[in-house]
C-alpha cells in the first residue's frame, strides 16, 4: 500500500532507537503496531463496504433496466389495446348499445303504464 520495503523500516528503526533510546522503542513499537493494525482493519472494513455497495449496485442495474422494460411493453400494450378499440367499432358499441336499450326501455314501459291507466 505505501510501497515500504526492509530498507525504509530498518533506517526508521534506526532513527527511533536514536532519538527515543532503547528503553522507550519498545513501547512506542508496540503503540505504533496497534494504530497500523487499527488502520489496516478500518481500511478493510471499509473496502468491504464499499466492494459490497458497488455488488449491490451493479446487481440492481439489471432489475430497473428490466422493470423499465417491463413498463415500455405495459404502455405498449395499453397503446395497442386503444388502438384495437378504434379499429374495432364493436368493442366500443357495447357500452353505448346498453345505455340506448335502457333509454329505449324506459318509453315502453311508460307506455305499458298508459295502457293500464287507459283501461
Amino acid at each position: 500500500m505505501f510501497d515500504v520495503g526492509f530498507a525504509e523500516i530498518f533506517l526508521l528503526a534506526l532513527i527511533g532507537l536514536l532519538v527515543l533510546g532503547p528503553e522507550r522503542l519498545p513501547g512506542v513499537a508496540r503503540t505504533v503496531g496497534g494504530f497500523v493494525r487499527k488502520a489496516r482493519s478500518s481500511w478493510i472494513s471499509l473496502r468491504t463496504t464499499i466492494e459490497s455497495e458497488l455488488a449491490e449496485a451493479d446487481l440492481a442495474a439489471p432489475i430497473k433496466k428490466t422493470s423499465e422494460e417491463l413498463r415500455q411493453i405495459g404502455k405498449n400494450l395499453a397503446d395497442m389495446a386503444g388502438l384495437n378499440t378504434a379499429i374495432d367499432p364493436s368493442v366500443k358499441a357495447e357500452p353505448a348499445s346498453t345505455s340506448i336499450e335502457m333509454t329505449e326501455a324506459e318509453p315502453e314501459q311508460d307506455s305499458d303504464s298508459e295502457k293500464s291507466r287507459n283501461v
